[in-house]
């Protein structure tokens, strides 16, 4: 397993925390990081070739952006603070997604914020930290 911790990364308050308990651990073990953010997406079964080559030309769009307005001021932060960092900008299930990040980086660790919904609506259909917990292929940790 290589020296490598990777962050899901929404730009939350606990993300950012996330980033700063992750960059932490980095320093301290001289680790790189990976900040993941994952756009979630479902995939319509019913729909015309016009309207999936919008949809891939607004997907592009959305990934575009995210890397400009959430990731790359993320990733330039870290790296002039010495740290080696990369990024990964995705469509998918988060908990899904993250996971799958966490095994092609070779990951000895997913660290993420905890967010979303409580109560009620987080017990019938779960939440991705608890997913992420559940399904991780490494130790997780999720920071409030």
């Amino acid at each position: 397993m290589s020296n490598v911790i990777v962050v899901g990364y929404d730009d939350s308050p606990s993300s950012q925390r996330a980033v700063e308990f992750a960059k932490g651990l980095a320093k301290e073990a001289g680790a790189s990081l990976v900040i993941a953010h994952v756009l979630d997406w479902s995939p319509y079964s019913f729909l015309t070739p016009t309207e999936l080559e919008e949809r891939h030309k607004r997907r592009k769009e959305e990934l575009s952006r995210a890397e400009d307005a959430l990731i790359k001021p993320v990733v330039e932060s870290l790296a002039a603070e010495g740290i080696e960092v990369d990024s990964v900008i995705r469509y998918g299930k988060i908990a899904d997604t993250l996971c799958e990040i966490a095994t092609e980086k070779d990951a000895q660790q997913l660290i993420i914020g905890r967010i979303g919904e409580d109560g009620v609506i987080a017990r019938f259909f779960g939440s991705v930290a608890g997913a992420v917990a559940m399904s991780s292929p490494v130790p997780c940790t999720i920071i409030p």
